[in-house]
């Protein structure tokens, strides 16, 4: 009788250890799905960034100083969502440029209502294929943009072409890219920030 009580005794405890682990795992496999679900965003922008994939430009510090023959014709398309009363449009419609070449391109946001409105631009370029190759310096989509009621600014873009884009066979074909912009609506601004963005705009 007694061996028969430790018998049970023992088989039970193992099962119950085992138990707890299944569950333990369970628990640590949904906490980190649920971080990973949290952090997919950053990573995937982080991804789209490094790769250059759906579109995705990348960002530098300065051109490479090798500017080769080569020339690709470069255009500007600009949207503006919904809720946002502003006019965006580029300065210059196309331009042609050296692979490797810096580029300055300028863009012109109106604010059309008579309130002061903040928008912050998302961006592209197609082919997919070329944005690992497109590269900014600088760039008003790095930040978002207030416009007082009726103002009209002209924003930078400075660009270039990654000379790799020259000798990559999957962009051989490309002779055009377009660089696509879209403004979305953002939370009204301060009036120090009005004040500081209608001081430093170019043409405001």
């Amino acid at each position: 009788m007694v061996s028969s009580e430790k018998h049970k005794g023992g088989a039970s405890g193992p099962a119950a250890r085992r138990n707890r682990t299944v569950v333990l795992s369970c628990l640590a496999a949904l906490a980190f799905m649920g971080a990973l679900t949290y952090a997919s965003v950053p990573l995937y922008r982080l991804f789209c960034q490094v790769t250059g994939f759906g579109g995705t430009t990348q960002r530098a510090e300065k051109a490479p100083g090798d500017v080769l023959d080569r020339r690709v014709s470069v255009r500007f398309d600009t949207n503006v969502a919904p809720g946002l009363g502003w006019k965006f449009e580029p300065v210059q419609r196309t331009m042609t440029v050296r692979v490797g070449e810096e580029t300055l391109a300028y863009f012109r946001a109106t604010n059309t209502s008579n309130k002061a409105l903040s928008g912050t631009a998302t961006f592209n370029v197609a082919p997919d294929v070329a944005g690992a190759y497109f590269s900014k310096i600088e760039c008003f989509c790095f930040k978002a943009q207030t416009l007082a009621p009726g103002q009209s600014v002209e924003m930078p873009v400075s660009f270039f072409v990654d000379r790799a884009f020259a000798s990559d066979r999957e962009t051989a074909w490309v002779e055009e890219i377009t660089l696509s912009y879209t403004f979305y609506p953002v939370d009204k601004p301060s009036a120090a920030a009005i004040e500081a963005q209608s001081t430093g705009a170019r043409g405001g």
